[in-house]
């Protein structure tokens, strides 16, 4: 099954306002998501960036979102547990690819059947361990940056 997300700040392949980035208030973007299948039982959230020159670096990590949740408001964490990123910081950090260069984000939604035993601070390869196997459904949203 397919989630589809949807943004009112960004569409799909377009560009991500500066708002929601390091060069201005880094707040998390308003999400709206639909397909998530009945039987979920908690939703998680990745949020990275797979052009950046050391590797895919990781924005946000987001998990145990209520089940009947269908988007985010902005600078919401919608009482998920929030992650650990590739800054070293719990939460959200916005798009900031070095100077000169456009990059793409990738905001990914996952449904899945169980709440995770992680706790506040796990990383994304911690998150994805956690729900291997419990996917029932995945979409994603992606949009630009650059500086």
């Amino acid at each position: 099954m397919s989630i589809q997300i949807t943004s009112t700040g960004f569409k799909e392949g377009g560009n991500i306002p500066r708002l929601y980035t390091c060069d201005d208030r880094n707040v998390s973007p308003p999400l709206a998501w639909s397909g998530v299948p009945s039987k979920t039982m908690s939703l998680a959230i990745i949020l990275e960036d797979p052009d950046a020159p050391s590797g895919t670096f990781v924005h946000w990590v987001l998990f145990n979102l209520p089940p009947g949740l269908s988007g985010l408001e902005q600078g919401s964490n919608g009482g998920g547990i929030e992650g650990i990123n590739d800054f070293r910081k719990i939460g959200y950090n916005g798009p900031c690819p070095p100077r000169g260069s456009n990059h793409r984000y990738y905001i990914k939604v996952y449904a899945l059947d169980q709440q995770l035993g992680l706790n506040g601070g796990a990383t994304k390869a911690q998150l994805e361990n956690a729900m291997e196997g419990h996917i029932l459904a995945q979409g994603q949203l992606m949009a630009r940056y650059g500086r």
